[in-house]
């Protein structure tokens, strides 16, 4: 049965989506349209790229995710690395992050966007310079930027770009240069994108969702300053896309709560990437059991 599918995205622990995935094609399930948010949008592209959940959990193993990380004896000390962030806006280029996406896609026949079906494929972007959320290849337009031609590498990357951890990606226009980052500022689970009032869906919708859900949510807890930057932070990043789950219940939507993992760990064991991948097809395989569509 052919389903569309969106990611909400989630750093590191993003390997909980592979596992989802992987019950979600054992159930027999295809997806046909995808969408996602950072991590998210790494697990969407690869799909769509043609990868089954089996060879993303072997990519997932073997890789060695330090080395996203581009090094650079000259700022190993700390605060020397600071001086990155407030000069470069990011701790690591995110070079060696986005050739490993690029060498990944055209593994499968992946450069551009016209190497995908249409509309197949959508991730989430924030730009800083401009103040608004980018859906990503469809907003190109806007830049003067021709869509079927822009790498989906390229964009990946752009979903993916922690702030102040990835330096931003910067899109040059006839507007300017625009600074763009992780799409989970502005939009961490854009499961909107398939679905809009009272117009009927062409095939069900599936999405994946790091976090507990909207009854099980713990209450964030502010004693000091950096307690209410992350919950400030976290309210951004999800106030939106709570407002739309809250409206369209949950029966859609499988929740992985993915506490204890930060999501910048790029120093997971072999035993800890297997555990956090089996952990997300174990609370898929819960849902599918009972989701009627």
């Amino acid at each position: 049965m052919d389903i569309d599918g969106v990611f909400s995205g989630g750093g590191i622990k993003g390997l909980a989506l592979i596992g989802a995935y992987q019950a979600i094609e054992e159930k027999g399930y295809k997806l046909k349209r995808l969408a996602g948010t950072s991590a998210g949008a790494v697990i969407a592209a690869f799909i769509a790229a043609g990868y089954s959940s089996g060879e993303l959990v072997k990519t997932m193993e073997d890789i060695d995710f330090h080395k996203m990380l581009d090094s650079n004896a000259i700022i190993s000390l700390p605060i020397l690395k600071w001086f990155r962030v407030y000069y470069r806006l990011g701790l690591y280029k995110g070079a060696a992050f986005e050739n490993w996406l690029e060498g990944r896609l055209k593994a499968r026949g992946i450069y551009t966007f016209a190497d995908l079906p249409p509309n197949s494929l959508r991730v989430i972007a924030s730009d800083l310079s401009n103040g608004r959320l980018l859906v990503l290849p469809d907003d190109l337009d806007k830049y003067g930027v021709a869509k079927e031609t822009f790498p989906v590498a390229r964009a990946i990357r752009m979903s993916a770009s922690l702030p102040y951890f990835f330096e931003p990606v910067k899109l040059r226009s006839l507007e300017g240069t625009s600074y763009l980052v992780d799409g989970g500022v502005l939009s961490n689970f854009p499961m909107w994108l398939f679905d809009r009032e009272n117009v009927k869906k062409v095939r069900p919708v599936i999405g994946v969702k790091l976090s507990h859900d909207l009854v099980g949510k713990p209450k964030k807890k502010i004693k000091n300053a950096i307690d209410m930057y992350e919950a400030l932070f976290t309210t951004m990043k999800d106030a939106h896309d709570s407002r739309y789950i809250s409206r369209k219940l949950e029966k859609n939507i499988i929740f992985i709560p993915t506490e204890g993992v930060l999501t910048t760990d790029f120093e997971l064991s072999s035993e800890r990437k297997t555990e956090l991948i089996q952990y997300g097809k174990s609370k898929a395989e819960a849902f599918l059991q009972k989701w009627t569509h």
